[in-house]
């Protein structure tokens, strides 16, 4: 896929918190990002089998109805004595009024008659990139930590106030979002999934800054 040059960029997600976040990543860039709810596309159904396929169904979506490139992110949390749950269906965890403080609470009420602390996690994020003419590319990044409850935080959203990244001691939820998903200048990984997808997909099909 050749370099994607700054222009309009729709950001495939209704998502608040997601948009906020890939403004972040994409503001050094010159593009101009327009969400897909602003736009008022449709959220496609998520029928695939992986982060990746989905962040394609969305993107891809977007692309082809607003005649523009398209960025999605599929993300979620799995949890190891979940066996991977709730994984690509943690939105779907909280409910069609995503209630995270439910969804937290399921996980913990599921993980303690499972397994004892340290409950071990990570935080997926894949990012697609698809144009009008149908072709995409795609990126995933990863973050490993541990699960705290009670949750500690009211920044982020979604499961972020339950996980502490490893080798920290603030959880995603006490972490602003420039902490989380600001790239380091020396070009080492960024600290949260997002921040990793994004560095792939910047080296892959964004200029040089």
């Amino acid at each position: 896929m050749a370099l994607l040059t700054a222009g309009r960029l729709v950001i495939a997600t209704h998502n608040a918190g997601k948009l906020k976040e890939m403004r972040l990543l994409l503001d050094p860039y010159g593009f101009e990002p327009v969400s897909a709810g602003a736009l008022g596309l449709p959220e496609p159904e998520e029928t695939g089998a992986t982060f990746i396929a989905n962040a394609e169904i969305k993107a891809l979506a977007a692309a082809l109805r607003a005649g523009l490139p398209a960025l999605a992110d599929d993300s979620g949390l799995c949890v190891d004595a979940l066996d991977g749950a709730p994984g690509i269906y943690s939105a779907r965890w909280a409910g069609e009024t995503r209630d995270f403080d439910a969804a937290m609470e399921k996980i913990r009420t599921e993980i303690e008659t499972r397994a004892k602390p340290p409950f071990t996690a990570h935080f997926v994020s894949a990012l697609t990139l698809a144009l009008p003419d149908g072709t995409c590319a795609s990126f995933e990044g990863k973050v490993f930590g541990t699960l705290v409850f009670p949750p500690r935080g009211a920044l982020g959203f979604g499961y972020d106030p339950i996980f502490l990244p490893d080798g920290f001691d603030r959880t995603f939820g006490e972490m602003s979002t420039e902490a989380k998903h600001s790239l380091p200048r020396d070009g080492s990984d960024g600290l949260s999934h997002r921040a990793r997808a994004f560095q792939a997909f910047a080296r892959a099909c964004l200029p040089p800054l």
